[in-house]
């Protein structure tokens, strides 16, 4: 997987809503995603002390189907997946047969299915290694990647405005968990992600269906909806993608959707 960093960018499916904010564009674990909007030090205090909604949309999604997915992903990942229960995720390494990291996994169990979340700069590469063992396994394993899209809403105020929302209090949640939700009437999928100590430092995830015809971007999308919902509930702060600073905002949230091939956006990380 050492070739992913030649592979094109990708984009934001949110690109258009966020050049027509101001923002400027560069390249974020290979996709292009808002570098700053104008006064990235105010986006980053924004983020550090109340809640700015920052578009991550550089993941790639995995789903595992079939009898055999379990004992398929707990042979070759890590961690413990044989014990990881619906409603809950788990981190995991994707090693080689020498034993040197292809890809950081997060692996989320549902009762029909597992779903895998790591990065899209690799995903060319990550998605034939890992159908390459899917060998004697009744396992199907299916790239949603262009289904799903993510935003994050971090900040020490974001469990507040997550709240307000979905009505969902993320102290209750344990770590890598998710609950299905609704944002401005669209269904979706919240998950809990900390990326660092302390109680200050919560993520938020969702992920939501869109029907087959949506357009790719507009007012009328589900994506552009949820996003101007958001942000309207983040105070109006967009903010940078954080990742220069090598440190995680305050509590973060995302929002991930399922969506059609023909379109989709994000609130993620």
């Amino acid at each position: 997987m050492s070739n992913a960093a030649t592979k094109t960018v990708i984009d934001t499916p949110l690109l258009d809503v966020h050049r027509k904010a101001g923002a400027a564009i560069a390249t974020w674990f290979g996709c292009a995603l808002p570098d700053d909007f104008g006064d990235w030090l105010a986006e980053y205090r924004a983020a550090r002390e109340s809640v700015a909604l920052i578009d991550k949309n550089y993941r790639a999604y995995l789903g595992f189907t079939g009898p055999d997915r379990v004992r398929y992903l707990n042979a070759i990942l890590t961690n413990n997946i044989k014990d990881l229960a619906p409603g809950n995720g788990i981190v995991s390494l994707f090693l080689n047969p020498q034993g040197r990291i292809q890809a950081e996994i997060e692996t989320y169990a549902m009762p029909d299915r597992l779903f895998c979340v790591s990065y899209a700069m690799i995903r060319d590469t990550l998605v034939p290694a890992l159908d390459k063992f899917i060998i004697m396994d009744d396992v199907t394993l299916t790239d949603q990647t262009e289904l799903v899209g993510t935003l994050a809403l971090e900040g020490p105020k974001a469990a507040a405005v997550v709240k307000n929302l979905t009505a969902i209090d993320l102290a209750e949640l344990q770590e890598l968990s998710f609950v299905e939700a609704s944002v401005a009437g669209i269904s979706c999928r919240v998950t809990k992600r900390s990326f660092a100590t302390g109680a200050r430092y919560s993520v938020v995830c969702v992920r939501l269906r869109r029907q087959a015809n949506s357009a790719r971007s507009g007012p009328g999308t589900f994506a552009y909806q949820l996003h101007e919902r958001l942000l309207h509930r983040a105070g109006n702060c967009r903010a940078r993608a954080l990742a220069r600073t090598g440190e995680p905002s305050a509590s973060a949230g995302e929002v991930c959707f399922e969506r059609a091939t023909c379109g989709g956006y994000c609130i993620a990380g």
